[in-house]
């Protein structure tokens, strides 16, 4: 079991790549997993789906929590809850996020750029305060951000989007040296195009975008959640205890760097 016992934190785990993480950690031995969603039939759904698993023998106990992880003052709540109820966060998944249609830099909102930088940057560094606030007087934990291959190279049409990933790399890298010596690593998850409830609005039944997409891949296709959600498990679990300010790209290769 790669992450046996452990109290766990996904956010965004009402669907996509937070769900398939969810579902992962509990079967890899959780003792608890906090399903964490702005949609609370969404994570109520991962939490049925974990708890029924845990029938079969590959799932485990989880809680539900409504919450925008934008409001700092709920993501403190939420963090002193898990630790008064659970003791401790061992691991925190942070990857609550949203994307947009593509535009021209010169023609894209101030309000749309706050947005995105709210939900995809700062609600991540919110996160990681929290957390890593729990995380030092627990003596330890593993943080992993979703980034995107956006967080390394340029994603035309997404200025706002590009500099929010860009950001996280960033705050990964920033924790990951500022707390190794406390037992904390942070590390960075960077997908591909995932089939996520996201891209699939994104592509909004478009089969011609859905082609362009996954020739984008240079797999030739869609990444799955759980191939996404196989690596987060990994890099959260003490199999990779060496691994620290790492921004793990997953896209089965059209990033090389």
């Amino acid at each position: 079991m790669l992450v046996d016992r452990k109290i766990v934190l996904v956010t965004g785990a009402g669907s996509g790549i937070g769900r398939s993480a969810a579902l992962l950690f509990a079967a890899e031995g959780a003792a608890h997993v906090v399903v964490a969603d702005r949609d609370s039939i969404g994570a109520a759904k991962t939490v049925e789906l974990i708890v029924a698993a845990a029938d079969s023998g590959s799932g485990g106990s989880a809680s539900a929590v409504e919450i925008d992880v934008t409001d700092e003052d709920a993501v403190s709540r939420m963090t002193d809850r898990i630790v008064a109820d659970h003791g401790r966060i061992d691991i925190a998944f942070n990857n609550a996020g949203i994307s947009d249609t593509m535009r021209e830099f010169h023609t894209l909102e101030t309000e749309l750029w706050d947005h995105m930088i709210a939900v995809n940057l700062t609600s991540v560094f919110l996160c990681m305060k929290h957390e890593l606030r729990h995380m030092v007087a627990a003596g330890g934990g593993a943080i992993v951000n979703t980034s995107s291959g956006a967080g390394v190279v340029a994603a035309p049409g997404q200025p706002h989007y590009t500099a929010a990933k860009h950001g996280v790399v960033g705050l990964t890298k920033v924790a990951a040296q500022e707390y190794a010596r406390r037992g904390i690593r942070a590390n960075a998850v960077l997908p591909g195009s995932t089939d996520t409830p996201m891209i699939r609005g994104f592509i909004a039944d478009n089969p011609e975008i859905e082609k362009l997409i996954a020739r984008s891949n240079i797999q030739g296709r869609l990444i799955t959640p759980d191939e996404i959600a196989t690596v987060v498990v990994w890099l959260a679990s003490d199999s990779a205890a060496m691994v620290n300010g790492q921004s793990l790209v997953v896209d089965g290769g059209g990033i090389v760097r």
